[in-house]
């Protein structure tokens, strides 16, 4: 278990409020952001809706004293996977953004790789600060 710091505690937060906005944004407000980015208005909703999950789990834990370490190992993985698919998919033929567009998912992209570092740098210092058992 990892012990919810107030550094894990402000970034988990911090995290889940941007997952959040990005819920906020997209989701109901996709027939409006697509003819503004160039973006698929059912791709914007998607990922609207997958980011709702995320951030209720992302909050509920900020709230926890403890927390198990594979669970936030999987909150970095999937920041990863998301900064990088974002990436992926500006680079792909699939999409063809506006430069508003192309502004919104590579801003997106970085602030979550962003909170991916501060997550696994939250998880190292815990880790480091552990007894050693050998």
């Amino acid at each position: 278990m990892a012990r919810i710091t107030p550094f894990l505690r402000h970034v988990l937060l911090g995290d889940a409020l941007f997952a959040l906005s990005g819920v906020i944004l997209m989701l109901p407000g996709a027939p409006f952001l697509a003819p503004l980015t160039g973006l698929p208005s059912g791709l914007l909703a998607g990922a609207g809706l997958l980011l709702l999950p995320f951030a209720a789990t992302v909050g509920l834990l900020a709230r926890k004293a403890d927390v198990p370490a594979p669970l936030l190992t999987g909150i970095i993985v999937i920041e990863a996977l998301w900064a990088a698919a974002s990436i992926g998919l500006l680079l792909s033929p699939y999409v063809t953004p506006n430069g508003l567009g192309v502004a919104f998912v590579a801003g997106q992209a970085l602030v979550t790789a962003v909170f991916a570092q501060l997550l696994l740098m939250a998880v190292r210092r815990h880790a480091a600060a552990q007894p050693s058992t050998t």
